[in-house]
């Protein structure tokens, strides 16, 4: 049978010839030139400049925001499909030294903001030209009396290029060379960690333990390298925030995240007050599967039942489907997907592993690519919807100015997980047969443990990581021993075995972009459950409102967000407490399905 849509994506559309393409070093050329002489007349501007000439500078400081956030996704989806490709990591250095200088134009226009006085910044901010970027011109303003003197932070971005993104450079070398032993079909094969990675969704127990055995000894023996790499992240920004005066580690990812700490901890104590909820459905699964209780490798493990393979076709159908019934609008942005190749999702070796979804806004024309191993299993089809939902997210709001577009990563997360519950609750209504809607119901809780206690470890690990880091390097053994009692603590110890070299294994820790890459995860799962109670209770209707939300996702806080568009106060418990009774009713319904 004929596949209807191809598995790689097209990026010749922005850039013919990939990392030899003439045009994109052209670019690269012209930015470097261009930001520069940007920075220059930001510093040369009087301090009674008019709005005409703010208005100038902004123009066409977004312009070069989005043509650097151009060339970097263009960069990363090309060492993402080829971890081999020499020519697109020497190009991805190129826009790291870009992205610097993009950061000292940025440091001297929050400088130029926090000079004016207050009349006259409220009066630039009332124009009609400018208002709708109002709330991240005063974040920026704001900014800039938080750090340096914009001669340190320009030197800062400087240094962090050979420094600072090195790290996360040496990382993704390590990983790009390994490959992994492994036995299959009789044959003996050299995976990459990519391929690994899939195989632990084997429904075959025996596998996924040989899997783990092979997947924790492979990162052990690259351990001394990567915790050089961590060790080094975490220096730079612990030496960093010392020179600001920032106190804590979480200043920085919460900002980013436009999130009050009083909001970070209401979840998380919501969350582990509700754990114990979830201990029947691991005790009925380790029943299910055969053992006394269940290991790292079995918690997200496909039950039997839910071992059939399913087509990128069959897939791509079904969740157009689903996206109508909610939101027309969001099924046609899915075909584009399909038919103009946005994305790249063949299973071959030289890939990096994870799923991505990353943004081309040049244009004006919301265009994006998903990055993924399509290894046809629900899980798969999952992660499919999630990144059509950042996707989507992208595409709402492509008419806004591009400052109005930078939305915080905890929100993004509202779009793609708020996507793949459409597409899972879907798939459970539909099932034929009590074993599937069984299977499927396990991993939509899966998905739940994922974001309450995996994610939790990895924001205890990281707390406790920076902690002992302030008194110097922290040894690969003594890693291990933070991460192993961080999976501990997360899961009520729930498990037999957990996987102490999940640091090393773990892309999100080594991402120079955001620091603390956990809780926005958890954040935006449990605040689209809640926004997801409110579309099956208000049907079609809400996907205007839905639409709304997106929209303003870059222009306020999260908790203003929530109070505009739900009318629920993020710093209480009950919004949290209502998101995990849904979880809860899901490990009911199981509960009852399996009942012997």
């Amino acid at each position: 049978m004929t596949q209807k849509y191809e598995m790689n994506w097209d990026l010749d559309v922005f850039f013919e010839g990939g990392s030899s393409s003439s045009a994109f070093a052209e670019l690269l050329e012209q930015l470097k030139s261009e930001i520069p002489a940007l920075k220059k007349e930001l510093e040369l501007m009087k301090e009674d400049a008019g709005v005409e000439i703010w208005h100038d500078l902004l123009v066409r400081y977004q312009k070069l925001m989005s043509l650097t956030l151009q060339s970097y996704s263009f960069v990363d989806c090309l060492t993402s499909a080829n971890v081999k490709d020499d020519k697109a990591k020497n190009l991805g250095g190129h826009v790291q030294a870009i992205h610097a200088d993009l950061l000292a134009a940025s440091t001297v226009l929050e400088a130029g903001l926090a000079k004016l006085s207050d009349e006259s910044f409220n009066a630039l901010i009332s124009d009609a030209k400018i208002e709708r970027i109002a709330f991240n011109l005063a974040e920026k303003r704001k900014a800039s009396l938080d750090k340096l003197a914009p001669a340190a932070e320009e030197l800062v971005g400087d240094l962090s290029v050979s420094g600072y993104h090195a790290w996360s450079d040496v990382y993704s070398s390590v990983v790009g060379r390994m490959e992994i032993p492994f036995e299959e079909d009789g044959e003996e094969k050299k995976l990459s960690v990519g391929q690994m990675f899939t195989r632990f969704q084997s429904p075959d127990r025996e596998v996924r333990k040989d899997v783990f055995a092979r997947w924790q000894a492979a990162w052990e023996n690259e351990a001394e390298l990567i915790a050089l790499a961590l060790n080094n992240l975490a220096g730079y920004r612990l030496a960093l925030y010392k020179h600001r005066k920032w106190d804590s580690v979480l200043k920085e990812p919460l900002e980013m995240n436009r999130m009050s700490e009083e909001t970070l901890t209401t979840m998380w104590e919501t969350i582990s007050q509700n754990k114990h909820r979830l201990t029947p459905f691991f005790e009925r699964k380790a029943k299910m599967i055969g053992v006394e209780k269940l290991s790292w490798y079995d918690v997200d493990a496909p039950l039997p039942a839910g071992s059939s393979k399913v087509s990128f076709d069959e897939a791509a159908t079904f969740i157009t489907e689903q996206f109508e019934q909610f939101n027309p609008q969001m099924a046609e942005f899915a075909k584009m997907n399909f038919e103009d190749r946005w994305i790249e999702a063949e299973d071959r070796p030289g890939k990096r592993p994870g799923g991505f979804m990353t943004d081309f806004p040049v244009n004006n024309k919301g265009e994006s690519r998903i990055f993924m191993t399509f290894a046809g299993t629900p899980g798969c089809v999952s992660t499919l919807a999630h990144e059509l939902g950042h996707g989507y997210h992208t595409y709402v709001i492509r008419d806004l100015p591009m400052l109005a577009q930078r939305y915080a990563m905890n929100v993004a997360e509202t779009a793609s997980t708020f996507a793949e519950m459409i597409v899972i609750d879907a798939a459970i209504t539909k099932a034929t047969d009590k074993e599937e809607k069984v299977a499927l119901l396990a991993e939509k809780i899966q998905s739940a443990i994922a974001f309450c206690m995996n994610i939790h470890a990895r924001f205890l690990f990281e707390t406790k990581f920076y902690a002992a880091r302030k008194n110097g390097p922290v040894s690969k053994d003594s890693l291990n021993e933070l991460m192993e009692q961080a999976q501990k603590d997360a899961f009520i110890n729930l498990l037999d075995e957990y996987l102490p070299t999940f640091w090393a294994s773990k892309l999100h820790f080594y991402g120079t972009d955001v620091p603390f890459y956990n809780f926005p995860y958890t954040f935006g799962y449990l605040f689209s459950t809640g926004i997801y109670a409110r579309a099956l209770a208000e049907g079609p209707s809400f996907a205007d409102k839905y639409d709304a939300l997106l929209k303003d996702t870059a222009s306020m806080s999260v908790e203003e967000l929530a109070s505009r568009h739900l009318g629920v106060d993020l710093t209480k418990p009950d919004f949290w407490q209502d998101a995990l009774d849904l979880v809860a009713a899901d490990v009911e319904e199981f509960l009852a399905l399996t009942n012997e």
